[in-house]
């Protein structure tokens, strides 16, 4: 079980890592002004801090080897706030933006001539699902690794 669990959370952890360098190209383009700001619009605040969110993914690649509860459950942690939380605070930093979108067809930021608002919320949705997989699958590997070692402490 320890195995099959160790290796979705893998799975995880590379899909984070491409929504993550995705993000970190965009905003090196953004603020390096590679390109245009009608082909690239300046990075939201919210993906400033989400930035941090390599911490947890390394923790959890660290907590595999030797089935480190520990790191596991830092992982777990840190997930939440530097994950979680500036995905939360994106969706409502973007809100007003989509709002006028969708109620008036307006845009003001682009990515590629597509609404930045539009590409950033499916950005978003996708780290979200991406981010609550891993922790489920944490909490399990995080419990199997708990009831490996008290029936090892029983013997």
């Amino acid at each position: 079980m320890s195995v099959t669990l160790k290796s979705e959370i893998k799975k995880l952890i590379y899909v984070h890592l491409v929504i993550w360098l995705l993000l970190v190209a965009k905003m090196c383009v953004g603020h390096l002004r590679l390109l245009s700001h009608d082909q690239v619009a300046m990075p939201y605040q919210w993906e400033y801090p989400y930035l941090l969110s390599i911490v947890p993914s390394l923790l959890g690649l660290l907590s595999f080897p030797r089935n480190n509860i520990s790191y596991l459950v830092l992982s777990m942690i840190s997930m939440g706030l530097f994950s979680i939380a500036p995905l939360i605070y994106g969706s409502m930093e973007m809100f007003p933006a989509a709002q006028q979108l969708y109620r008036h067809g307006k845009a003001y930021r682009f990515l590629f001539g597509f609404s930045a608002v539009s590409v950033m919320y499916l950005v978003l949705i996708l780290a979200v699902q991406v981010h609550a997989w891993q922790l489920y699958y944490s909490k399990k590997l995080l419990d199997s690794w708990f009831t490996s070692t008290q029936e090892k402490k029983r013997k």
